[in-house]
């Protein structure tokens, strides 16, 4: 494996590959990433023009990322670098760090938790 795959950096994004899905976190330090989980709670309905649309919603969470990835490969991908300029480490860290324990509708944490990890790394806000 590579050295990435060991000792990932501070600010680094790492996709998970669960199956045929991917898990994108955001690495911390010390072990530690930050992601999104859905929340076991029922999904709350609203009542949309004919039809009636499940919201789901999700938590932020700080967890090791041996915890989160278990037996699934996982790596770094910053692959948007070649498009953005990350934002510095210190400010990657302020941002995911403010959202730790944070509860909202999927949807406002980004398209999907790459999407989240994505703005946390390269800017944008996150509450669309």
């Amino acid at each position: 494996m590579t050295d990435d795959r060991q000792y990932p950096k501070p600010g680094d994004l790492i996709e998970i590959k669960q199956g045929c899905y991917e898990h994108w976190t955001l690495y911390l330090g010390d072990g530690n990433v930050i992601h999104v989980t859905p929340v076991d709670e029922g999904a709350q309905s609203l009542s949309g023009s004919s039809e009636t649309r499940l919201i789901r919603k999700a938590q932020v969470k700080k967890e090791l990322l041996k915890d989160v990835a278990g037996n699934d490969d996982w790596h770094v991908n910053n692959k948007y670098d070649c498009l953005h300029t990350p934002l510095p480490v210190e400010k990657i860290i302020q941002r995911a760090e403010q959202w730790i324990g944070s509860i909202a509708p999927y949807n406002m944490l980004g398209s999907n938790s790459e999407g989240f990890v994505r703005k946390l790394r390269y800017g944008g806000q996150v509450s669309d």
